[in-house]
C-alpha cells in the first residue's frame, strides 16, 4: 500500500513517456498511471513510500526540464485516493453526490485527498484530463452533511476551481452512470 503519491504533468507526450521510464528506474515506486491527457499533454502518477516518491519525482522533474507543467507530492495519502484515480474504488453505500471540477489535474488530485480526509465520504472517481479538455474532476458520496463538509473543506483553498455541486438525492440512474 502506497503512503505517498507523486504526480508530474508534461506538455510533451514523447518526453512524458521517457520521464515515466526515468522515474520508475530511479526508485522503488508503483506506477499508478502513465498516459496522455487532453490537450496533448502527458501525466505520470506514482505511489510508494514518501522518500522513494520524492526521489522518483525529482528524477522526473530533472529529465522533464522545460516540458514540466506541474508537479505534486502528497505524503500520507488517503487510502481511497489511488483506487479513485485508478477507477477501482468500490462504492458500497449510495448517498448524496458531490462533484468538484478543476482546470488542473493536480488541483483535482489534491482536492480529492483533502475531501476524503475532511469528512466521512467515499471517493467514487478522480477523473484526470482525458476527454475533458485537460480538466480534472472528483466525484464522491456519503450522507448529505458529510458530502457538503468534504466539498466545502476541499475547495476552500483549492486552486483552479471551476465549479462544485452537491446533489442530496441523486436519481439512481445518475448514480449508476457515475460508477
Amino acid at each position: 500500500m502506497s503512503n505517498a503519491i507523486g504526480v508530474i504533468e508534461l506538455n510533451s507526450i514523447a518526453r512524458g513517456i521517457e520521464v515515466s521510464d526515468f522515474m520508475l528506474k530511479a526508485s522503488q515506486v508503483d506506477l499508478v498511471r502513465s498516459s496522455t491527457i487532453c490537450p496533448g499533454k502527458y501525466v505520470v502518477i506514482i505511489g510508494g513510500d514518501t522518500g522513494n516518491v520524492r526521489a522518483s519525482l525529482a528524477e522526473g522533474d530533472k529529465h522533464g526540464a522545460e516540458c514540466v507543467l506541474d508537479t505534486l507530492i502528497i505524503p500520507n495519502v488517503h487510502p481511497q485516493l489511488i483506487p479513485a484515480i485508478s477507477l477501482s474504488n468500490r462504492v458500497e453505500v449510495r448517498g448524496a453526490v458531490g462533484v468538484m471540477e478543476f482546470f488542473s489535474v493536480t488541483s483535482a488530485i489534491k482536492a480529492a485527498d483533502f475531501a476524503a480526509k475532511a469528512a466521512n465520504v467515499n471517493l467514487i472517481e478522480v477523473r484526470i484530463g482525458y476527454a475533458i479538455g485537460g480538466k480534472g474532476f472528483v466525484t464522491l458520496t456519503g450522507d448529505v452533511g458529510s458530502v457538503r463538509e468534504a466539498v466545502t473543506a476541499a475547495t476552500k483553498e483549492a486552486q483552479m476551481l471551476v465549479n462544485t455541486a452537491v446533489i442530496p438525492m441523486p436519481d439512481p440512474r445518475l448514480f449508476d452512470s457515475l460508477l
